[in-house]
């Protein structure tokens, strides 16, 4: 399963991106700005990232992982101030109500995609370093999440909920893989509940999200309004699918049909065919991740490898779980086939980590059969 696994998951982040490629170009056409003639632009722009991703890409499986384990302080101090650059006039960018952006000349990044992989980095270094924390309160769990919690609230401040979410459930898989005692996860489970449950009372349009989600029907024209034409979107595409470009759904009715929304489209267009082979690949992503990381050379490659297809896995989940109905509506991008740069480019950055660490295991095996070999026919003096 290890030898295949590198090609299982490059099999289907590739599936993921050409799929991505041909739904945006059939989507973005619809949601061109009106200050722009050009309807292609989001595909465009989206090819330069997808360019700028594959470097990112071959230079991360280039580059020995435990770089990011050399670098990471100074990484994570990056990252962080990028977050509060959000906040900063001129630079961050509001929209619909959220600080997720800055503008560096023609550039339009999201930290918090950044954010994402700088809080596995540092949870996967320091449980490397103290291999024996799980046990110990404030090592294996005061500190960590007090370092960790910096950025986290930056993102939540930013009121990105979804990413919030992501990175929540990927600190606790970390925090499980590491040996944390147990009561210390519940403890922080039934916390972060309550804390989502306190902060709805300062955001009432999440509460109207989440009534919308409880009554999808009664909110069709309100707050449950996108989630109410997705499911007639994938409903509409039956087995195959209507055929690709020729979705109604997407001619300027769905919001966000090419960013947080493409994957009924996929389904109207593709059909329940597509977008099962969509959910196998994830699975697959995921699965071939951790058979990577669970023969990675050292802990900091186990976790670091964990740490990666978690926040991917735990990002598509929910996406797809919004957009089918089963979860209630947070704005997030589906990895590697929806519109968004900065995602793209961190999902094509762990990507080429994940080659790296099966990389490195696979030599490392390698010299241990070589060795074991030269042992057994080296003849005795």
């Amino acid at each position: 399963m290890h030898r295949k696994s590198l090609i299982l998951l490059l099999t289907s982040v590739s599936f993921l991106v050409i799929v991505g490629v041909v739904m945006l170009i059939s989507t973005c056409i619809f949601s061109a700005h009106a200050d722009t003639a050009d309807g292609y632009r989001e595909a465009k722009k989206q090819a330069v990232w997808l360019l700028l991703g594959i470097g990112a890409c071959c230079w991360a499986a280039a580059t020995d992982y435990r770089f990011w384990k050399r670098h990471n302080w100074l990484f994570f101090g990056t990252v962080v101030f990028l977050l509060a650059l959000c906040f900063v006039p001129n630079i961050g960018r509001e929209i619909n109500g959220e600080r997720r952006w800055i503008e560096i000349g023609v550039l339009q990044i999201q930290p918090s995609e950044i954010g994402k992989l700088s809080v596995v980095v540092f949870l996967a270094y320091w449980f490397s370093r103290h291999p024996d924390g799980g046990s110990h309160f404030l090592r294996g769990f005061g500190f960590p999440l007090a370092i960790v919690a910096l950025p986290v609230l930056l993102i939540l401040f930013e009121v990105d909920i979804g990413t919030t979410a992501v990175i929540a459930a990927t600190t606790m898989l970390i925090l499980f893989v590491a040996g944390t005692d147990w009561k210390y996860l519940t403890g922080l489970g039934l916390t972060a509940v309550a804390g989502f449950i306190g902060m709805m009372s300062y955001a009432p349009d999440r509460v109207e999200r989440i009534m919308a989600f409880l009554d999808l029907e009664k909110h069709q024209h309100g707050a449950g309004f996108q989630q109410w034409l997705s499911l007639m979107a994938i409903g509409s595409g039956g087995m195959l699918g209507r055929g690709v470009g020729e979705g109604r759904l997407k001619m300027l009715y769905m919001p966000f049909a090419h960013t947080d929304f493409i994957f009924p489209m996929i389904g109207e267009e593709m059909g329940l065919v597509c977008t099962i082979l969509v959910v196998i690949a994830f699975i697959t992503l995921v699965i071939s991740g951790f058979v990577i990381g669970f023969h990675a050379p050292d802990r900091f490659g186990t976790l670091l490898a964990t740490g990666l297809v978690g926040f991917i896995g735990f990002q598509a989940f929910l996406n797809i779980g919004v957009t089918t109905a089963i979860l209630p509506n947070t704005g997030l991008t589906l990895p590697f086939v929806s519109y968004g740069g900065s995602s793209l480019l961190i999902g094509c950055l762990a990507v080429g980590i994940l080659i790296n660490i099966y990389r490195q295991g696979v030599d490392e095996k390698a010299e241990e059969k070589d060795w074991v070999l030269r042992k057994r026919i080296t003849p005795r003096s």
